[in-house]
């Protein structure tokens, strides 16, 4: 059962709605489809939220370190909660994935993200759950980091809404951890 669901992304307003914030848009959904508020935090240096349905009660967490630092907020609440790896699940935008897809998944690498990297190194564990959020890649010649720190179309920008909105909708499948249940119904 997951106890702590984190999401990427990088503070300020020049980074909201951009690809690389996929995670924090996710949690923004999530955090209004249940009424919760978010608190800053400095000794996490994040803003942290709490999320409570019929059977469970999780904490949200976005980390203010920027991306790259990501794991210094989940490592320090993991550690101070006594929140196991497994228990963990972080949101994250994909590259790999078309824009609009969605899929979860138990441990593995980084595949270069950033976020994941430090996160891994953090909490010295793989073993936490993914919610790989699909923003597609650049056209040809256009690098990955003007592509991920950019905002898509409108057209686009409503398909990673929308996207968000159905993994909002499939909450209580996330917090079980239930991997071939979301990538069937995705």
């Amino acid at each position: 059962m997951i106890k702590l669901i984190v999401g990427l992304g990088n503070p300020g307003p020049q980074y909201e709605k951009t690809r690389h914030n996929a995670g924090f848009i996710f949690l923004d959904h999530l955090a209004l489809s249940g009424g919760c508020s978010w608190s800053a935090n400095a000794q996490f240096q994040a803003e942290i939220s709490h999320y409570g349905g019929s059977n469970y009660k999780v904490m949200l967490l976005k980390p203010m370190t920027f991306m790259n630092k990501s794991g210094f907020s989940v490592g320090c609440l993991s550690r101070y909660y006594k929140i196991k790896p497994e228990e963990v699940l972080v949101a994250h935008d994909e590259l790999e994935l078309a824009e609009g897809v969605a899929r979860l998944k138990k441990d593995g690498g980084h595949a270069g993200h950033n976020g994941l990297r430090d996160i891994i190194a953090q909490i010295d564990s793989r073993d936490f759950f993914r919610l790989r959020l699909g923003i597609g890649r650049p056209s040809a010649g256009k690098g990955v980091a003007d592509y991920v720190l950019s905002r898509p179309s409108q057209d686009g920008g409503r398909i990673i809404d929308e996207m968000c909105l159905k993994m909002v909708g499939k909450i209580d499948l996330l917090i079980s951890g239930n991997v071939s249940s979301i990538n069937e119904l995705v």
